[in-house]
């Protein structure tokens, strides 16, 4: 061990501890409120609906921390364990070390771990605690399926990236960093493309949104708003499961408009038109675009970070691994920073709250704000959310306003 691995090992016990102690804040404020509904909301959600949110949102946190837990105990086994080491030692007997098939082997099988690690959590999260609260929908069938598909599209995609990556490690000198970025941002551009009209349809069907009422309401709205799509789609999100939502897939001439079934089932057309203005204010504020150029440039400084550590020996001697390699690096890389950024968190989740109070706004300008809080204090009930988030976990994690906060600037004073 040297100097950096004591580093390391003080941002992961901080990042951890600090992650803990949010989740445990979480649970204790949420438990201390469940027994009475906010003011602001007593004539709009019963006190059983209340208790529920409030219930599966301290699930949720207990399970939560075991993730963190668990987190924590595999980036310990895979680095200070030898993790890495045993897997690259035992893919150099198949490979040359340090070849791409080497390197490709090496990430994949550390992705693979990662993978198989995480999946008894996401099956007790589904088949437990969604099941428990009468959110899931999925059947085991349907999970198998999904997880299979998920897994064939990792390879598809992920095998030319990484092969494409490792390769501009070893051969573009000192500047691989930047041309590794400009394929990032090309594969980052080419995905949001293929998304809505290739990806997407492998896991949900999207029928076009039936004449009517909501139909002629969004075409009103879209045209006040100058929004062009191609096209305004219901997706079967209820054979998965019952939360409702609306988003935007894609971007350019490819962006399309897609509604859960459970949403369009459960709010009124006027609401609904609120909800969409609401989501078309994110793209004529330009909140989309600055996510990505923000994303871009943060990844941008970390492989600028990558290529300064790529040749020291101490970035894979103080991380327990004997066999410096690019792969190697990439990897001790993915492991590493999400420790040391942890704490900027808050910063990114002020951002995006002040977008989702500037969408409400425009949303505002273009629909009704009524309904709009109507929607709202809908999604929140039928979604379980809660209403008493502890402030400093809210802070910390939300990318959303809190329920009271967000309530109180949509309705008149």
């Amino acid at each position: 061990m040297n100097a950096f691995s004591w580093v390391f090992l003080a941002a992961l016990a901080l990042a951890t501890a600090t992650r803990c102690w949010l989740a445990l804040r979480q649970i204790g404020h949420v438990r201390a409120h469940r027994d009475a509904v906010p003011a602001m909301f007593s004539g709009t959600i019963p006190l059983d609906a209340h208790q529920k949110a409030a219930d599966y949102t301290v699930a949720k946190g207990r399970l939560g921390m075991v993730d963190i837990f668990v987190d924590a105990a595999l980036v310990l086994a895979l680095t200070f364990g030898r993790g890495l080491d045993l897997l690259s030692a035992l893919w150099a007997r198949l490979f040359d070390a340090g070849s791409l098939a080497h390197g490709t082997a090496l990430l994949f099988s550390l992705f693979l771990v990662q993978a198989v690690v995480s999946l008894p959590l996401s099956v007790w999260r589904t088949f437990g605690i969604e099941s428990r609260f009468g959110f899931n929908r999925m059947t085991w069938r349907l999970y198998v399926s999904d997880l299979l598909k998920q897994t064939a599209l990792a390879v598809v995609l992920g095998l030319p990236l990484t092969l494409a990556l490792l390769w501009l490690m070893a051969h573009m000198g000192s500047l691989w960093w930047l041309y590794a970025w400009l394929v990032l941002t090309a594969f980052s551009i080419v995905l949001q493309l293929l998304f809505p009209a290739v990806i997407l349809p492998l896991f949900n069907k999207f029928t076009p949104l039936a004449e009517g009422e909501l139909a002629e309401r969004v075409g009103k709205l879209l045209a006040r708003c100058g929004f062009k799509s191609k096209g305004l789609y219901v997706m079967d999100g209820s054979k998965r499961s019952s939360h409702g939502n609306a988003f935007f897939a894609g971007f350019g001439g490819a962006k399309r408009i897609v509604l859960f079934d459970t949403l369009v089932t459960r709010l009124d057309p006027p609401e609904v038109e609120a909800v969409l203005a609401h989501e078309l204010g994110h793209y004529k504020l330009h909140h989309i675009l600055k996510r990505i150029v923000l994303s871009s440039a943060m990844t941008l400084g970390g492989l600028w970070v990558l290529g300064e550590l790529l040749h020291e020996a101490w970035f894979y001697s103080g991380l327990g691994v004997s066999q410096p390699g690019m792969a190697a690096a990439l990897a001790l890389f993915m492991l590493t920073v999400p420790q040391f950024t942890f704490f900027l968190h808050p910063l990114s989740s002020h951002f995006s709250r002040k977008h989702e109070f500037e969408a409400d706004a425009y949303a505002t300008s273009n629909a009704d704000a009524a309904k709009l809080a109507q929607a709202l204090v809908k999604l929140y009930r039928d979604n379980a959310s809660t209403l008493t988030p502890d402030p400093l976990h809210s802070a910390f994690y939300d990318s959303h306003p809190p329920a009271a906060v967000r309530i109180a600037r949509l309705r008149p004073t």
